[in-house]
């Protein structure tokens, strides 16, 4: 969104003097966005540790990610055979009214 309204700012008639007071009169050391886009290194807490360690209790629950992909998988292939069936039926009917009208 920030870069369609710079876009739309510099597009304008007076887009550009209107950006212009927005610029940094004095030269930074480093890039702005260097430094945001930068993060610190924070290990982990103990806390945090727990919760991404793996849990016994929960390993029966995982068995579904096979059976979802499986399923996933039947849907796409079902979707690709419907649009492809409708493809083909556009294409039986248009040639059948081509032949109908010659």
């Amino acid at each position: 969104m920030a870069a369609f309204r710079r876009f739309a700012q510099t597009t304008t008639l007076f887009g550009a003097v209107r950006s212009a007071p927005q610029k940094e009169t004095l030269p930074s050391p480093l890039p702005t966005n260097h430094i945001a886009r930068r993060g610190y290194h924070i290990d982990l807490g103990a806390r945090e540790k727990a919760l991404l360690e793996e849990d016994p209790a929960l390993k029966k629950f995982k068995s579904y990610k096979n059976n979802l992909k499986r399923v996933s998988k039947i849907g796409d292939v079902l979707t690709i055979a419907v649009v492809a069936a409708c493809a083909y039926e556009l294409y039986a009917v248009a040639t059948v009214r081509k032949e109908q009208r010659h």
